[in-house]
Formats: C-alpha cells, sequence, structure tokens
C-alpha cells in the first residue's frame, strides 16, 4: 500500500485555520496513509463544519466508536471552534474496496 495524502479544504476558496490545525494534529497522532478534511460551513453558525476522512492502519481491528473516539481525540484542542464534524475513519482495506465501488 503506497502512500498518498490529499488534504482538501472549502470555505468560499479559503483555507480555513481550524481545519489544518486537525489536519495537523491527525496527521501526528494517527498516523494516516490518506487524509480529507473539507470544511463546510455555512456560515448559519458558530464554529467549523468539518467532513473529516482518515484512513488509518491504527484502526484495523478496532470498533467504529474507537475510532471515532481516537479523530476526536486527535481535534480536542481544537474542539471549541468546530460546531460539528462528520467522521469517516476507515482502514486501508476498507478505503481501497470503497474506492473500487465508485
Amino acid at each position: 500500500f503506497f502512500f498518498s495524502f490529499a488534504f482538501f479544504l472549502f470555505l468560499g476558496g479559503m483555507t480555513t485555520d481550524t481545519a489544518a490545525k486537525v489536519e495537523a494534529q491527525i496527521m501526528k497522532e494517527l498516523e494516516p496513509v490518506h487524509v480529507e478534511i473539507a470544511d463546510v460551513s455555512d456560515g448559519v453558525c458558530d464554529g467549523a463544519k468539518l467532513e473529516v476522512l482518515v484512513v488509518s492502519e491504527k484502526f484495523q481491528g478496532v470498533p467504529l466508536i474507537k475510532r471515532h473516539r481516537m479523530v476526536n481525540a486527535a481535534a480536542r484542542e481544537y474542539m471549541e471552534s468546530i460546531h460539528a464534524m462528520t467522521i469517516k475513519p476507515w482502514t486501508p482495506d476498507q478505503y481501497e474496496k470503497k474506492k473500487q465501488q465508485t
């Protein structure tokens, strides 16, 4: 499995500081082979709305709820700046299967 990295941030064409900081912590703590973060904030509420896809070997054999907790733990320092976060925490095998389905 080769290392791939994708990092997407969208907010009127601008990157958001919160999403960048969350991405850095995820990279540090979960050592992912692939990350996608989209800021889908709509300006209606305070705080960022993030869609997060993390692909990591560290998720192997870990129940889904614990994977979510691992991602939330990585982002814990920035939670006051986050209104909502949708998380897809996948193993490399799951990611490859989902890519083939599309």
